[in-house]
């Protein structure tokens, strides 16, 4: 059972049913396109997810357990330590990298098709209607330009 919008756009007969973007949305929703990059996006984010929980648990465990091997130095005042957690920060920056380049390779170019496909289906045929601008209040003064330094009353300093 599908719900639709009696209206009809500006260049169709009258009286012919539209679907409405709610019907339109939940059919993108239950469509293989949609579950194809859902999948591809948890395909990649659930696994680097887990494996970097695990990494950073594995980093506070080992500290509170073996406190004797991250004090060893590696190398001057630094320890294993102070790497271990300079290697916290590069795997993140990693990742962060890895999945804008998943997403650029594997997921971009799939949601961007189906973002077109459904713009395609709920645009409106019938030009935009211009909005008008607000008329002004007795009283206060306009509305002032974007940029403009804002006015305070005199004797008012920050």
């Amino acid at each position: 059972m599908e719900k639709h919008d009696r209206r009809s756009s500006g260049g169709s007969a009258a009286g012919t049913i539209q679907p409405t973007a709610l019907d339109i949305y939940s059919e993108v929703q239950r469509g293989a396109a949609f579950r194809e990059v859902r999948r591809r996006y948890r395909r990649f984010a659930f696994p680097a997810a887990a494996a970097f929980l695990l990494w950073y648990l594995a980093y506070v465990v080992t500290a509170i357990a073996a406190p004797g091997l991250m004090a060893r130095q590696v190398a001057g005042a630094l320890n294993v330590a102070m790497v271990a957690g300079l290697a916290q920060f590069a795997t993140t920056f990693l990742l962060t990298w890895a999945y804008a380049r998943h997403a650029r390779l594997h997921r971009d170019p799939a949601a961007l098709e189906l973002r077109w496909a459904v713009s395609l289906e709920t645009r409106q045929d019938a030009a935009p209607v211009p909005v008008p601008a607000p008329a002004p209040v007795p009283g206060l003064p306009p509305a002032r330009r974007a940029g403009a330094p804002a006015l305070r009353p005199r004797g008012e300093h920050r």
